[in-house]
């Protein structure tokens, strides 16, 4: 019978000769094996192609009975993994967090499990009439947020 830790243990082991790394292993219950991987410059098809072959070949007859699926983390899908993180400071981002409310800003820096997205909110200067907007570093905690996710912008 195929587990997840031995789909982990052939990906990681492929992953162990590229720039590559691991976002996500999901087993449904209709019998599907989804493996996301992703890399800093992109994922090209030649590689996933390459990663469903190895898990073919390595898991032999027992994948008879599976439908396996290996791709890229999606562009627009929540961050699963720091890595992920890593790859965007200096990009813009959207955060949910976790009483729900959403900004956005630019992923400043990430140190460990923790993350820091600087915003800008409008603040009335002391001695001023009128708001401007100012530069605000909020961190958060990976494991607390919602949701993280690249905005891609069209300019």
């Amino acid at each position: 019978m195929i587990t997840k830790e031995n789909v982990k243990q052939i990906v990681e082991e492929w992953l162990q000769s590229g720039e590559y790394f691991l976002v996500d292993i999901q087993m449904t219950d209709d019998d599907r094996i989804i493996v996301e991987i992703d890399c800093a410059d992109g994922v090209w098809i030649e590689d996933c192609a390459a990663l469903s072959r190895t898990l073919q070949e390595r898991l032999g007859d027992e994948l008879g009975d599976y439908e396996l699926e290996v791709g890229s983390a999606g562009l627009g899908q929540p961050f699963k993994v720091e890595q992920q993180y890593k790859n965007h400071v200096g990009d813009q981002v959207e955060v949910i967090d976790a009483d729900g409310k959403k900004l956005t800003g630019t992923l400043k820096e990430v140190n460990g499990r923790k993350f820091t997205v600087t915003t800008q909110e409008k603040q009335v200067p002391e001695g001023k009439k009128r708001p401007v907007k100012v530069d605000v570093d909020k961190t958060f905690d990976m494991d607390e947020v919602k949701s993280t996710k690249y905005l891609i912008n069209f300019k």
